[in-house]
């Protein structure tokens, strides 16, 4: 269960797609082959099949393209502060690519900081994409060197599925699974099947717009189990969704982040659907 919360909170989730230079490099593909046939490669060394043409590759062959996160940050004072912040900043500056994505996340944010992660699957998935492209870039790291060699006893980051699901087959259960069945957004207008043809069409925005609503909804879901856990009262728990929703539509007034006006419709959607009883959140009517 969730032991504490930390002052600075990171719900994050990551992006990748298959790595069209390491799939040249390790199957000894030509340079003029097109991207589309490497892809190919991939995909069959992988393992594709008929039913599965696109399997899921090993995180080394692959490329972090979008890190999303909400930040929980509670001041000194004692009010809290949350900020949803997505890299790339920029979508169409080529100069923010992966190396750029694991320094300013990895080495300008977790050491700089040196939050509280919470993800789902994030141990075994998340973490584990991180670092292996991080060695692979020469990055120097030595913050997430010491998280990484804690252990679990040691760690403060949290991992919501083990949490949700524990271990063995049976019991396992998808983010989207374990969030719409609590009356918080799953995957909305996107999956995580459709990233790949996204990026290699040139659509980052929308693979990074998608990267939002998984970090939105990891963090509702922390809340719900931190609430579980009785790290938050009922009052509280009602007041920590009531932060978020104020947040997303303070965002939605702006054209950049209209796209969150999806989650919010959603997420109230959502919980009328599901009688979650918690209805508080949503007094207030959306703009």
């Amino acid at each position: 269960m969730i032991s504490h919360i930390s002052n600075e909170v990171w719900a994050f989730d990551c992006e990748w797609v298959p790595d069209l230079s390491a799939g040249r490099l390790i199957y000894q593909l030509p340079d003029d082959l097109p991207d589309s046939e490497v892809l190919k490669v991939m995909w069959l060394e992988g393992g594709a099949t008929e039913e599965n043409p696109r399997p899921f590759l090993k995180t080394a062959l692959c490329r972090v393209v979008s890190i999303a996160t909400l930040i929980r940050r509670k001041n000194a004072n004692g009010t809290v502060q949350l900020y949803l912040q997505a890299l790339p900043e920029n979508p169409a500056d080529s100069r923010q690519d992966e190396p750029y994505i694991l320094r300013r996340f990895l080495r300008e944010g977790l050491a700089g900081r040196e939050p509280q992660l919470v993800g789902y699957n994030s141990h075994n998935a998340d973490m584990r994409i991180l670092t292996q492209r991080a060695i692979i870039h020469g990055l120097e790291l030595l913050a997430l060197s010491q998280r990484l060699s804690a252990k679990p006893w040691e760690s403060q980051d949290v991992d919501l599925m083990t949490i949700f699901c524990g271990y063995g087959k049976g019991y396992s259960a998808s983010l989207n699974e374990a969030a719409t069945l609590s009356g918080i957004p799953g995957k909305l207008e996107t999956c995580g099947d459709d990233v790949c043809g996204l990026f290699y069409s040139g659509k980052l925005a929308e693979i990074i717009q998608y990267n939002c609503f998984d970090a939105l909804t990891t963090y509702l879901l922390w809340l719900r189990m931190a609430h579980f856990s009785a790290k938050f009262s009922a009052e509280e728990y009602l007041q920590e969704q009531i932060r978020v929703k104020n947040m997303l539509e303070a965002m939605v007034q702006r054209p950049e982040h209209s796209y969150l006006q999806t989650y919010l419709d959603a997420w109230k959607r959502l919980k009328t659907q599901t009688n979650q009883g918690d209805d508080g959140v949503f007094q207030a009517p959306l703009q």
